[in-house]
């Protein structure tokens, strides 16, 4: 099938580098001679028909923004018969001939679930700050989302220090523990609690520091309670939202080491913001291969770069879950406290 006209859309969560995203996808489809449809409001724009066509000028002075032009919302209507029918004659009034999708897991889900049903030709881009679609290496939007959060901690750093307390920090990670391991990392933090390892408030004791799948509540504080013995003044522990909850967390602290203890959720911070120059050319690389997958006639998949080259995973292994190797990291994080 000839591809004359294409739709662009941001579902799920929004992540900074997705208006780069737009730009390549709609300067690279009109210098090839596509039309191309904004679609507003994500999978709930195509099923009510929030259509508008954009043009070079349409993207003019977005690629430094945070969000995303076209807005979005998370819609469960579209995981259905009737919602994804209301979609299809979207694009049937507007004669459009394929779907870029600029999202995440739950994103490409509904991009599968859509092409299985219509055979309308979509590609994913991977934007996500949890960076969550498997098989690729990093997705839109993700490092900025850690460099927010790094520079939170830093600033925390200094009042941490100043003050002599323990701060938790909250980070965004409801599945993944991705951006609280390298935010922890970076920023020199002495504990991270993740969701791949169990973290466990139990009464049971293990060696502090040892190598274990499971995070001990009474080791940290060991180690909390040993380093203040040692004249160490300050402590930050990282908490990906999906583990624990900051506030729990700090609370159980002080009533074990009688040592005061501040919570910070960091929350919604993390997914605004001026794109990191990493998260923009990542997004004009994607948007660009992108438009080009649909002219070579390809769909149901997502584009990637991984090992530093481009390529496309398909949609129903891009879905599955990722696998997150947290030994090193972590163990390394343990060994430098």
């Amino acid at each position: 099938m000839s591809i004359k006209r294409i739709a662009v859309l941001t579902t799920g969560g929004d992540a900074p580098g997705m208006n780069a995203g737009i730009r390549a996808v709609v300067r690279y489809a009109t210098y090839n001679k596509l039309e191309v449809m904004g679609v507003f409001r994500g999978y709930a724009g195509l099923i009510n028909d929030e259509v508008e066509l954009l043009n070079h000028r349409s993207v003019s002075g977005i690629i430094n923004l945070g969000g995303t032009i076209l807005k979005t919302v998370r819609c469960q209507e579209f995981h259905n018969a009737e919602g994804q029918e209301r979609a299809f004659n979207t694009l049937k009034r507007h004669s459009i001939d394929g779907i870029v999708v600029i999202g995440g897991n739950g994103s490409f889900r509904g991009a599968h679930e859509f092409y299985m049903r219509y055979k309308v030709p979509c590609i994913g881009i991977p934007a996500s700050i949890d960076n969550d679609i498997n098989g690729i290496d990093e997705t839109i939007g993700l490092d900025t989302a850690i460099n927010t959060a790094l520079s939170a901690i830093d600033n925390i750093r200094d009042t941490a220090t100043s003050m002599e307390r323990i701060f938790v920090v909250e980070v965004m990670g409801r599945e993944s523990g991705y951006i609280a391991l390298q935010v922890a990392i970076a920023g020199g933090c002495e504990d991270v609690i993740i969701p791949e390892r169990k973290f466990d408030t139990s009464t049971s004791l293990e060696c502090y520091g040892e190598p274990s799948r499971t995070i001990d509540l009474h080791s940290i504080c060991h180690g909390i309670v040993e380093g203040n013995l040692r004249g160490k003044i300050s402590w930050i522990i990282v908490v990906a939202e999906g583990a624990g909850s900051a506030f729990d967390i700090a609370r159980n602290i002080t009533e074990m080491t009688s040592l005061e203890t501040r919570p910070v959720v960091l929350g919604h911070i993390q997914r605004g913001g001026r794109p990191t120059a990493a998260s923009r050319i990542l997004a004009l690389k994607l948007g660009q291969a992108a438009v080009e997958c649909l002219l070579k006639g390809e769909s149901d998949k997502a584009v990637a770069i991984k090992d530093g080259k481009t390529l496309t995973v398909d949609f129903e292994f891009a879905v599955r879950k990722k696998y997150l190797d947290t030994d090193n990291i972590y163990n390394l994080i343990k060994v430098l406290t």
